[in-house]
């Protein structure tokens, strides 16, 4: 059975049963070739409010609520789906934990999730998890903030965490520490970025610079494309330049899908060669179109171990007769850590002290801890592209003394 673990200053050890398995970061069905991940990208179009609809999952005295857009169509319905999914496995595997999930319909709008939350809080919810959307996460943050109950949300726009609105998604910031460091401490140390012109892009150079600075290296420039072939190979060849006069001695460019193939290929072209420059990527490169592009032979990039997500799929495909999306483990390690507390802490399980334990926690994706301004921190290997593959050069750190950016 899995694990829930609390970590300790000796290292991070098991306190009550709960998770252990492992994933990646951004699903590539709900963003674009963009990056724009939950909370960048567009919410579906729904009709305004409806009567909130759900069901409940366990019978345990303590009540969580799960906020999904589960009457949406596309991806967003298929993502809440697998979220929703994910929730009742993580219940079945502690049918002893003492807590029931108030499964709610937010629409995918933010009217509805305000709705929702609305519901779940006069339902006696001492927690919400979910929503995914940004706009929805501000809604049922002030609903429930004015009840104090706390909110673990899933969306990646940072903009709308804060005291008592944790964001349990894989956000760019943990991506950029990680990778960062890591190169420095190999000598890598003067950067050009490629980033796409969008507001996870915005995000990502705002990263880079702290991160880059903090190690001591320096930004030499940063180019931002368009998502068209045209400008991407006009900002690749800016960069290519820097690459052959010995300005810089990394490119970091952590766009998804086919953009990152596709700049490789550009830079190949114009003579950017590894190890002399080194290309550095983001965790939505674990995708198969990466380790297949030859051009990136050489490249690092972050994201969790994948022994944990391989384990939680072959138990999700038994129970629902389909492989889970990639993001489905955020639900499983949200509910298992509501469910892991409440069997240990009782009254005080959800409090910001409990919820921000600076020894963080262990899930599906490895350790992860809550920060009091309401962002997290996640322990991520480090990944190199080649042969085809992509194989962990630095395992995931196992306790927060080293984790980049701490």
């Amino acid at each position: 059975m899995p694990r829930l673990s609390f970590s300790h200053a000796g290292g991070i050890r098991a306190a009550v049963t709960a998770v252990a398995l492992g994933a990646l970061a951004v699903l590539a069905g709900c963003n674009s070739g963009g990056g724009s991940g939950i909370g960048f990208g567009s919410r579906p179009t729904t009709p305004a409010v409806q009567p909130v609809t759900g069901e409940v999952l366990g019978n345990g005295a303590t009540r969580v609520a799960l906020l999904l857009p589960l009457s949406a169509t596309g991806n967003a319905g298929t993502l809440a789906t697998n979220l929703r999914n994910a929730a009742d496995l993580a219940l079945k595997d502690f049918p002893n934990s003492g807590v029931q999930i108030l499964v709610k319909d937010d629409l995918g709008t933010p009217e509805g999730a305000r709705a929702a939350a609305s519901a779940a809080v006069s339902e006696g919810a001492q927690l919400i998890l979910g929503p995914l959307f940004a706009q929805s996460v501000t809604q049922v943050s002030g609903v429930a903030r004015g009840v104090n109950v706390p909110v673990i949300a899933f969306s990646t726009d940072t903009a709308v965490a804060g005291p008592s609105t944790y964001l349990l998604s894989f956000l760019p910031q943990s991506d950029v520490d990680r990778i960062i460091s890591y190169a420095a401490g190999r000598g890598k140390r003067s950067v050009a970025a490629l980033l796409p012109n969008n507001a996870y892009g915005t995000v990502v150079e705002a990263a880079l610079q702290r991160a880059v600075a903090n190690t001591g290296g320096r930004v030499m420039a940063v180019e931002r494309y368009d998502l068209d072939q045209v400008s991407m190979q006009q900002k690749a060849n800016a960069v290519a330049a820097l690459a052959r006069a010995g300005t810089i001695d990394t490119i970091f460019m952590p766009d998804a899908g086919d953009a990152a193939p596709f700049l490789a290929q550009v830079l190949s072209a114009a003579g950017v060669r590894s190890p002399q420059v080194t290309v550095l990527g983001s965790g939505q490169w674990d995708d198969a179109r990466i380790a297949a592009e030859s051009s990136l032979a050489g490249a690092w990039y972050p994201a969790p171990e994948s022994n944990g997500f391989a384990s939680f799929s072959r138990r999700y495909q038994a129970a629902f007769g389909s492989a889970p999306v990639r993001m489905a483990t955020l639900a499983y390690d949200a509910t298992s850590l509501a469910a892991g507390l409440a069997g240990r802490f009782g009254t005080d399980a959800y409090t910001a002290q409990t919820l921000t334990n600076p020894n963080g926690f262990i899930g599906v994706d490895g350790a992860f801890r809550f920060l009091q301004n309401g962002l997290n921190q996640r322990g991520l290997a480090v990944y190199e592209v080649k042969g085809g593959k992509a194989t962990i050069i630095d395992p995931a750190p196992k306790t927060f003394a080293r984790v980049p950016g701490t």
